[in-house]
């Protein structure tokens, strides 16, 4: 039976096409890892050639398109597979190694930063190699870590710009809205998509708790809300459950009041340092003042790991290092008797 397309089906209980058949020999049953038939109709074809090439031969060969639909299935995220599928397409896992990976990203984002490549071209790549049972080292592309800023507030600082908002030229209603934002933004380390997301249903005043839903983590996190968060909030009139709490979206007004704010407090901020000092201070805060470590950043649920949580060791002084008082140093001279 030569090479056939079969549709999405309830009970075959996926929601992508497969190819089942025998071209030159070579037998195939996979998924095709879409639900778009055109895009179905293209890989049949594609996977013809490449049998006729002899990139694919018999039952072993698995390629990626069908990596990556075991990958989703298993529960892997699917944000980034798309352009990849098509891409590589049935191309066999074995071949796709750093040159075939390196290729790939540069066609298919050829002005994205090295960060950004990392993120929807690298690791989704090794994600679904690994899934397969291939563990290859690939090497990331130069700078894909980027600048890794680290700006935070001074206690004065926040301060002064928490009551700078009122002197910003905007509505009552708008300072009384933008500085909660700002103190909830500051006091609680979530990102700015995070709060102006913040639906009113999912927060307790009472418990002091905020549950986020969605985040950059891709999972959902119960936000512990401080008194002075508390405090703010319950100026707010709060809208029906399925209501944001704030009535903002981000645009380059926020950014304006912002960039007022401050300059109103005398507070300068570094070039492109804007509200995501307020996380790096709530982090840096919770190292000084909180005395967390490393590990107790990451089990707040707002980081993924040791490496991203990390990068605020160095506001501390450790008791390691505090251990120089140990080193041998001179007599100390008696002052001369005047």
């Amino acid at each position: 039976m030569p090479l056939k397309l079969i549709p999405p089906s309830p009970k075959r209980r996926t929601p992508n096409y497969s190819v089942r058949g025998t071209h030159l020999g070579c037998y195939i049953d996979r998924s095709l890892g879409t639900s778009e038939k055109n895009l179905a109709k293209k890989l049949l074809r594609e996977l013809e050639k490449d049998i006729e090439r002899g990139a694919v031969t018999g039952k072993g060969a698995v390629g990626f398109a069908s990596a990556a639909n075991a990958y989703m299935k298993a529960g892997g995220e699917n944000k980034y597979l798309s352009p990849l599928i098509a891409h590589f397409k049935h191309t066999p896992l074995i071949d796709i190694e750093q040159t075939a990976i390196d290729n790939a990203a540069a066609e298919i984002y050829p002005n994205a930063s090295p960060a950004t490549l990392n993120r929807q071209v690298y690791t989704p790549i090794s994600a679904v190699l690994k899934r397969a049972g291939i563990e290859r080292k690939i090497k990331r592309p130069i700078g894909w870590r980027g600048n890794r800023m680290t700006h935070w507030l001074t206690a004065e600082q926040a301060f002064s710009i928490f009551d700078a908002v009122a002197k910003i030229k905007a509505t009552e209603r708008t300072k009384l809205y933008f500085r909660a934002l700002l103190i909830l933004y500051c006091y609680t380390g979530m990102r700015l998509s995070d709060a102006l997301g913040m639906k009113a249903g999912n927060v307790d005043l009472e418990a002091k708790t905020a549950l986020l839903y969605t985040t950059k983590n891709g999972k959902p996190r119960l936000v512990y809300l401080p008194d002075v968060v508390v405090d703010a909030l319950r100026t707010l009139p709060m809208g029906e459950p399925d209501s944001r709490v704030f009535p903002f979206h981000k645009s380059s007004r926020l950014y304006t009041w912002l960039k007022l704010t401050c300059e109103s407090a005398g507070v300068v901020l570094p070039p492109r340092v804007s509200f995501h000092v307020f996380c790096h201070t709530w982090a840096t805060w919770m190292r000084q003042h909180g005395g967390l470590d490393t590990y107790d950043l990451i089990k707040t649920d707002r980081w993924a790991d040791a490496e991203s949580a990390n990068r605020y060791s160095h506001v501390v002084v450790n008791d390691i290092a505090k251990r120089a008082e140990l080193l041998p140093v001179g007599p100390k001279k008696k002052d001369n008797a005047a």
